[in-house]
C-alpha cells in the first residue's frame, strides 16, 4: 500500500489542475473561435483537442503510477533520452510559465480598465506598475509556503469556476437552436467573403479546425500542474487521479463557455466583440451587471492562475537543480521550504518582461501564443517517454495512448505555431550557460557531441527566426 504523508491532497492537487487552467483563456475561447470557426468546426475542434489531451493525461496518470519514483514534468524526457533532454524539456517548461504570467498581467489590467479606464488597453506605465506590485506579492506568498498557496488555490478554483457555471447556465436558458445552426459549418460566410468582398472567409473545416488549435490548446496549459508537485503530494498516485479528473472538469467547462453562446448572438458578431468576449456577452445576456460580474470573476481566475504559474516553474527549477540540470543555488530552499531563489528569478524575468509590454501593442496574444508552444515541448517529450516505456514493458495500449499524445502536440504546433517554435528556441540560449555550469559543477569533464550539437542547432534556429523576424517573413 502507498505510504500516505504530509502533503497536498487529492481536492489540492485538482484544485492545482483546474485553477492552473482555468485563467484568461476560458473568457476570452467563445471570441476567438469566434474569428476563425463556426459552431459545427469548433465542436469538431473541441473532439480533436479533447481526445489529444486525455491521451495526454493518460500518459501522466499512467506514468505517475509506474514510474512513482520520478519526480517533475522533464524527468520523464531526462529518464527516455539523457540529461541534455530533461534539461530541454525542463527549460522550456520554465520558459512557458512565466511567459504565462506576462499574458495574465496584459489581461488582468485591461479587466480591470472596465471599472477604470485609464489601465486600457492594459500595458500602459499605471498598468505595468499595478501588476508588477501584484506580481511580487503573488511571489512572496508562495515564498512563506508552496503547500498553504496550493490549499489556497483550491479555494480559488470554487471562486472563479462559480461564475462560469453561471454564464453556462444562462447560455442555456437563451439558446436558440436557429442561431446555432444558421451557418454551422461557416459557408455563408465563406460565400459571402468570396462573391461580394463582405464576410470573414473562414476556410474550409480542416482550416478552421487548425485555426483552433493554438487559441484552444493555451486554455490546457496546467493540466500537467498536480504532476510538477507530485513531490509533496500526500500520496504520488493521486496526482495521476487528479490530472484526468480536472482535465474531464475542464472540457465540459470550456466547450460550454465557448460553443453555446453561439446560440445566443452569431458566431461572428461574437467574434467581432472586444476581448474578453466572454464579459460583454454576458452585458448582453444580463444587462447592468453581467459585464461587471464576468470582471470580477475573470481577476479572480487570473490571479488563481497566476498563483499556479509561479509554484510551478520554481518546482520545476528547484528539481532541475536536484538533477545536476541547473546549479545548485536553484534549489536552495528557505525555512518555509519554498525555493526562494528559484522563485525571485522567475519573478525578475517576468518583471523584465512586463516592461516590454509598454512597447508592443499585441502583448496578450504574443505571450499565450509563447507560452503555449514552449509547453508544448514538454508535453511531448513526456508522451514520447510514455511510448517507450509502455514498448520496452510490451503494453501495446497505453503506446498507442502515448503515440495519440505525440503526433497531437507535435501537429498542432507544426500546422499552427511553426514560427513561435522557431522563438522560443531563443530563450535557450541563455539557459545552455546554466547546463553547462550544472554538469561542470556535477563533475562532468565536458560536454557529449551530442549536447553540444543540440545547443548549435537550436542557437541556429533562435538566431535564424530573429533574421526573419527582421526581414519580415514572421510577423506578429
Amino acid at each position: 500500500m502507498e505510504e500516505e504523508k504530509k502533503g497536498i491532497g487529492l481536492f489540492g492537487l485538482i484544485g492545482l489542475v483546474v485553477s492552473s487552467c482555468i485563467g484568461s483563456g476560458v473568457f476570452a475561447l467563445t471570441g476567438q473561435i469566434g474569428q476563425v470557426a463556426a459552431p459545427g468546426s469548433a465542436l469538431v475542434a473541441w473532439g480533436v483537442v479533447g481526445v489529444g489531451f486525455l491521451a495526454l493525461a493518460l500518459s501522466f496518470a499512467n506514468l505517475g503510477a509506474k514510474r512513482s519514483d520520478l519526480h517533475g514534468i522533464f524527468s520523464y524526457a531526462e529518464e527516455g533520452f539523457g540529461k541534455f533532454s530533461g534539461f530541454i524539456s525542463g527549460w522550456g517548461y520554465w520558459l512557458s510559465a512565466w511567459l504565462g504570467n506576462v499574458a495574465f498581467a496584459t489581461i488582468l489590467m485591461s479587466t480591470l480598465g472596465f471599472f477604470l479606464p485609464y489601465f486600457l488597453p492594459g500595458n500602459n506605465i499605471g498598468s505595468i506598475v499595478v501588476a508588477s506590485v501584484i506580481m511580487w506579492g503573488i511571489t512572496f506568498l508562495v515564498i512563506r509556503g508552496v503547500e498553504s498557496a496550493a490549499f489556497l488555490n483550491a479555494i480559488v478554483m470554487i471562486a472563479k469556476v462559480v461564475p462560469i457555471v453561471v454564464f453556462i447556465l444562462f447560455s442555456i436558458v437563451l439558446f436558440n437552436a436557429g442561431v446555432f445552426t444558421a451557418d454551422f459549418w461557416g459557408q455563408m460566410a465563406s460565400n459571402a467573403a468570396a462573391m461580394a468582398g463582405e464576410g470573414v472567409d473562414l476556410g474550409g473545416v480542416g482550416d478552421q479546425i487548425v485555426n483552433c488549435l493554438i487559441i484552444m490548446m493555451w486554455s490546457f496549459i496546467g493540466i500537467e500542474g498536480a504532476m510538477v508537485v507530485s513531490a509533496r503530494a500526500r500520496k504520488k498516485s493521486e496526482a495521476g487521479k487528479a490530472t484526468v479528473i480536472g482535465l474531464v472538469v475542464l472540457l465540459l467547462v470550456y466547450v460550454g463557455a465557448s460553443v453555446l453562446p453561439f446560440g445566443y448572438l452569431p458566431y461572428a458578431e461574437i467574434g467581432a466583440l472586444d476581448k474578453p468576449a466572454m464579459l460583454y456577452v454576458f452585458e448582453s445576456m444580463a444587462p447592468g451587471w453581467g459585464g461587471a460580474f464576468i470582471s470580477v470573476a475573470l481577476i479572480v481566475a487570473v490571479l488563481g492562475s497566476w498563483l499556479s504559474f509561479t509554484i510551478l516553474p520554481s518546482e520545476t527549477t528547484s528539481l532541475m537543480a536536484k538533477h545536476e540540470l541547473l546549479p545548485p543555488v536553484f534549489n536552495r530552499l528557505n525555512k518555509k521550504g519554498s525555493p526562494q531563489i528559484s522563485l525571485i528569478v522567475v519573478g525578475a524575468c517576468t518583471q523584465a518582461f512586463m516592461i516590454t509590454l509598454l512597447f508592443t501593442e499585441d502583448a496578450y496574444n504574443f505571450a499565450f501564443s509563447m507560452c503555449t508552444v514552449a509547453i508544448v515541448i514538454t508535453w511531448a517529450f513526456a508522451a514520447a517517454y510514455q511510448v517507450k516505456f509502455s514498448a520496452q514493458h510490451h503494453e501495446w495500449g497505453q503506446c498507442a495512448i502515448g503515440i495519440v499524445a505525440v503526433a497531437f502536440q507535435v501537429v498542432g504546433v507544426l500546422f499552427n505555431g511553426w514560427s513561435f517554435l522557431l522563438l522560443t528556441c531563443v530563450g535557450y540560449i541563455p539557459g545552455f550557460f546554466f547546463y553547462w555550469r550544472a554538469r561542470k559543477e556535477a563533475g562532468a569533464t565536458a560536454l557529449t557531441t551530442g549536447e553540444k550539437a543540440g545547443m548549435g542547432a537550436i542557437s541556429a534556429l533562435g538566431v535564424l527566426s530573429l533574421v526573419l523576424l527582421a526581414m519580415g517573413v514572421i510577423s506578429f
